[in-house]
């Protein structure tokens, strides 16, 4: 953990790993949810867009290889020494296909010049058996990780937000997944609505107790191409301020072991479908509150 930070970041991990700098390359793969096409689909988490998490990939009507090189091309000004790439399947639930499907689209992305590993987004439902035997045969051959959205533990708003799975489904996966030596990312969700900070507090003091890799923190983003934003717009619900997120972050953080990876602080909302909270769109600026806030009450990783 470095002492400037006071958290384990995804960069520091991802240095110690790679001798050097990784650049992530986000992926659309076409696939979809079964929580909004499969036998008891609900229509999807009220919260995520149409586009299923990917609003930041490039099209699905590219190829993985086109898409790594637009990406490539776009980031190289903002890290234009940077030559070692992390394919991140992040659209919808990126197990949710044939495996025979699934195979080609991993193995195109992991045959991509300079590439060191694989980040596959996904369900806790979305794991069958003959998939988690591959993914335990290609996680001998390269570095791989698996993201599972939990987001919360709390089953009064997993309903409330359709989340379509038990926690008891989340943990099993995670085991089955831990089994295997792959590395596991748990989601979570800050400002769900109706919890209270202790509901919050409550979800990352279980997380810390799993045989997790790391950790990945988002605000909630109300978008008006989400149910989620309809039912806003109908009967608001309180929102965290971004004093509140800074204080919960920096709780969570204490709460979290100091070896966990802090995959991220916060996340992005389409600024063109962002209903509320507004402050989010300026993430550099809550990035910095973070780390001010983290200094200022001289709070570090696992320590309370």
């Amino acid at each position: 953990m470095s002492n400037a930070t006071r958290f384990y970041s995804l960069n520091d991990f991802l240095k110690e790993r790679h001798g050097e700098k990784v650049m992530k390359l986000s992926l659309d793969g076409g696939f979809t949810c079964p929580n909004r096409d499969g036998k008891v689909a609900t229509g999807g988490c009220i919260f995520c867009s149409s586009r299923g998490s990917g609003d930041f990939t490039s099209s699905s009507k590219y190829s993985i290889t086109k898409q790594m090189e637009e990406n490539i091309t776009l980031l190289s000004n903002k890290w234009p020494n940077v030559t070692k790439y992390m394919p991140y399947f992040q659209a919808y639930s990126s197990t949710y296909a044939p495996l025979q499907v699934l195979k080609e689209q991993y193995e195109e992305a992991l045959s991509f010049p300079n590439v060191v590993g694989l980040a596959i987004a996904t369900r806790p439902d979305c794991l069958e058996e003959d998939l988690l035997d591959y993914l335990g045969e290609l996680n001998k051959r390269t570095h791989l990780w698996i993201e599972l959205g939990l987001q919360t533990i709390h089953s009064k708003t997993s309903s409330f937000i359709n989340r379509g799975h038990d926690l008891a489904c989340f943990e099993e996966s995670v085991y089955k997944l831990y089994n295997r030596g792959i590395e596991v990312v748990a989601h979570m969700i800050i400002g769900l609505p109706y919890e209270t900070r202790e509901d919050i507090l409550a979800t990352a003091t279980y997380m810390s107790k799993l045989p997790l890799q790391g950790v990945k923190m988002h605000m909630l983003h109300v978008l008006d191409n989400a149910p989620l934003g309809k039912l806003y717009n109908k009967e608001p619900f309180p929102l965290l301020t971004e004093d509140e997120y800074v204080e919960i972050v920096g709780e969570i953080l204490k709460i979290l072991p100091s070896h966990f990876v802090i995959h991220r602080l916060t996340g992005d909302g389409d600024r063109n479908h962002l209903i509320a909270p507004l402050w989010t769109t300026h993430k550099t600026m809550v990035l910095n509150h973070i780390h001010k806030y983290l200094k200022s009450e001289n709070i570090y990783q696992g320590y309370r």
